[in-house]
């Protein structure tokens, strides 16, 4: 008589939280690779992303989220939805504060719809004081969670234990995913979002919050994407003078792009987007 197989566990992690709190930042430190774009502008993720981690025995489903913002809009309204969806349907939930602010309303506000099993996570201890740290992990202790881990999503810092206390809450459970796959982001959302991360970076303060991507065309090398924003004062700062900042962010958003790629960036103004429902949904938002 032999001994049975171990079993197997697996389960999902949804990552929640404010606008800018390091959710993004946490999952691709995680991974060990970049799964989702990174930017410190409010609303910079505005889908669901799926990372995967894998361990022996065991595989853990992260979903990052958009922060979770009083809305202006539909768009705003849209991103809500999109964060506040996963917090039921998750084997664990981990809720992001800042522990350079002080815990706020809208931390509360979360707080709230979280389940009494939540694990609230308090990010950037590589730049806060130790008193600050000590602070907010007081303060969070009024949320009555689960358990509390003070972690630095730049340096990784408290991140083993916190994927250690992860893998011990996950459920006996067949692999969702193969084991060479880290995300189940499609290429085409990958090289959209690879595009307006650059924008956001290479713009910084000048940058439209009103500008979406979307990728029109895939046919190795040749990609097409366009760029979306509500005016044509807006289109002049996105192509810069004598089109200098598009051509940086080609330069820029390339370099992560596999070698040989031909990435074709065209402005379009499309007024109002953000309160286009039918359009909101193309764009998958």
């Amino acid at each position: 008589m032999t001994d049975s197989a171990p079993e197997f566990h697996s389960g999902f992690v949804t990552l929640v939280g404010r606008p800018n709190v390091g959710k993004s930042t946490l999952l691709n430190r995680i991974l060990g690779e970049k799964v989702t774009i990174v930017s410190d502008k409010p609303q910079t993720t505005r889908s669901q992303v799926r990372g995967v981690l894998h361990r022996p025995g065991m595989q853990i489903v992260f979903v990052d989220t958009p922060g979770i913002h009083k809305p202006k809009g539909p768009l705003g309204e849209r991103l809500n939805e999109t964060a506040e969806s996963t917090i039921g349907d998750m084997d664990a939930v981990c809720l992001l504060i800042d522990a350079t602010k002080p815990i706020g309303p809208g931390d509360k506000w979360v707080a709230e719809r979280c389940p009494e099993n939540t694990i609230v996570i308090v990010n950037k201890t590589d730049i806060a004081k130790p008193e600050q740290v000590l602070e907010q992990l007081a303060a969070a202790s009024d949320f009555s969670m689960e358990a509390y881990f003070p972690v630095s999503a730049k340096t990784g810092d408290g991140v083993d234990q916190l994927l250690d206390h992860l893998a011990s809450r996950m459920p006996v459970g067949p692999p969702y995913y193969p084991e060479d796959m880290t995300s189940d982001s499609a290429d085409a959302f990958w090289v959209a979002e690879l595009v307006r991360e650059q924008l956001l970076n290479v713009l910084r303060d000048e940058m439209p919050h009103s500008v979406a991507t979307r990728v029109t065309e895939m046919d190795w090398p040749h990609i097409r994407c366009e760029i979306l924003v509500e005016r044509d004062s807006q289109k002049g700062i996105v192509i810069g003078k004598k089109g200098a900042v598009i051509k940086q962010v080609g330069i820029e958003a390339r370099k992560q792009l596999r070698e040989g790629t031909y990435l074709d960036l065209n402005v379009k103004v499309a007024k109002n987007w953000q309160t286009e429902v039918e359009l909101l949904e193309r764009l998958g938002y």
